[in-house]
């Protein structure tokens, strides 16, 4: 069963899936990358050398060999490309495609009412909605926006992002985070608007009222780092945080590793956000936003992490106030999280269920996922989210 899965670039949270792939499916898989990764996550410290990696083609260097592949290439995963004619001679064949997507209406699905929006979606998605075109739903409010331009009925499947598993023992897990009593708080990401970097600061400035040990890192930088160090220190609480700039992806798992909390702040335009399974991974005490396309796949409320009503900073204090005064919750909330990452959402898991899935359409019987990757997408509302977290 040969595979092509074209997207506009790998990075570190694509590599683990490719990987697992490529040894899951005898080695017939390739990565098409259609564009040079752009100089801001370079400068993270996402660029990868696509030259290590025999699997990969880059269609701006192979142009017909690479089309080749896409129209003609019996199974083609696609997304991540706002190009459209990349795929659509290959849509208009019939052949087996699979579509992913992060979220059509991040800033709100109000937006679907626009004559001009629904004229592309319908170019790019609802023409489609009968043929052999199926959608991996890269977070948990994707199948909703969907559902309202009626595109892919039946025809919709969890997906997200797969970063690194990295295997720990409980023991292990635990043996690196704070002993002495402190609580070591960790917030990473892009400091700009959507992520809201300013809400970690204001809810540790209130925990500090309570508890002088706690410590917040915020890893990262970005448009609004001068007006966040300006907050912590009109809040008289610079002496307990600390800002580290951007770190590559290997030291940002080291900060996780370390954290006794991680706070997850985004709104609704965070499409995935793969900082969340990286920290589930780490063992953290995980208190996020419900907005969070992630969130209400990987994460069910006091059983492996908190989840708060999007933007309702007060519920967002009141979690990380719970989480400090009870070392314990935070282990074991952290072990559970780190069980829910180890066991469903993780690569192995995501490539096996993927290539479960593809067989059984192939044979016109499509068989889902009972849960986790490749299971059948709920339609959750936006609004909803906070409520699914309950479930």
């Amino acid at each position: 069963m040969q595979i092509i899965f074209v997207s506009n670039y790998i990075n570190h949270h694509q590599l683990p899936f490719c990987k697992a792939m490529l040894a899951q499916n005898k080695g017939e898989f390739l990565f098409i990358q259609t564009e040079p990764m752009e100089q801001e996550r370079t400068a993270m410290g996402w660029a990868l050398d696509v030259k290590e990696y025999p699997f990969v083609r880059c269609y701006y260097e192979e142009p017909e060999s690479c089309q080749k592949l896409i129209n003609e290439g019996e199974i083609v995963i696609f997304g991540g490309v706002e190009e459209e004619s990349y795929i659509e001679p290959r849509l208009e064949s019939g052949k087996l495609t699979i579509r992913y997507s992060e979220r059509i209406y991040k800033e709100g699905q109000w937006k679907f009412i626009s004559p001009r929006g629904l004229k592309k979606k319908y170019h790019d998605h609802i023409r489609y909605r009968k043929k052999n075109v199926y959608l991996l739903c890269s977070g948990a409010y994707v199948a909703s926006d969907f559902q309202l331009i009626h595109a892919y009925p039946g025809k919709m499947f969890t997906w997200g992002y797969f970063p690194e598993f990295m295997e720990y023992r409980a023991d292990e897990l635990m043996d690196h985070k704070s002993a002495d009593g402190s609580i070591e708080i960790l917030w990473a990401g892009r400091m700009i608007d959507w992520k809201h970097p300013e809400h970690a600061i204001e809810a540790v400035g209130d925990v500090l009222k309570e508890n002088p040990k706690v410590h917040l890192t915020m890893a990262g930088g970005g448009e609004m780092e001068p007006q966040l160090k300006q907050m912590a220190a009109e809040l008289g609480i610079e002496g307990s945080i600390t800002f580290t700039g951007f770190l590559c992806p290997p030291d940002i798992r080291e900060k996780m590793l370390g954290a006794d909390i991680f706070l997850f702040t985004s709104d609704y335009k965070e499409g995935w956000g793969a900082v969340l399974n990286e920290a589930m991974n780490s063992g953290c005490a995980v208190v996020a936003s419900s907005g969070i396309g992630a969130v209400p796949y990987l994460l069910r409320h006091g059983k492996n992490g908190m989840v708060y009503r999007n933007g309702k900073i007060k519920e967002l204090k009141q979690y990380v106030r719970e989480l400090v005064g009870q070392k314990g919750l935070c282990r074991s909330l952290g072990l559970a999280a780190y069980e829910t990452i180890r066991n469903t959402w993780n690569a192995d898991v995501a490539a096996a269920n993927l290539l479960r899935l593809l067989r059984s359409i192939q044979m016109e019987q499509p068989e889902a996922a009972v849960s986790g990757p490749a299971s059948r997408a709920d339609i959750i509302a936006p609004a909803k989210g906070y409520v699914y977290t309950r479930k």
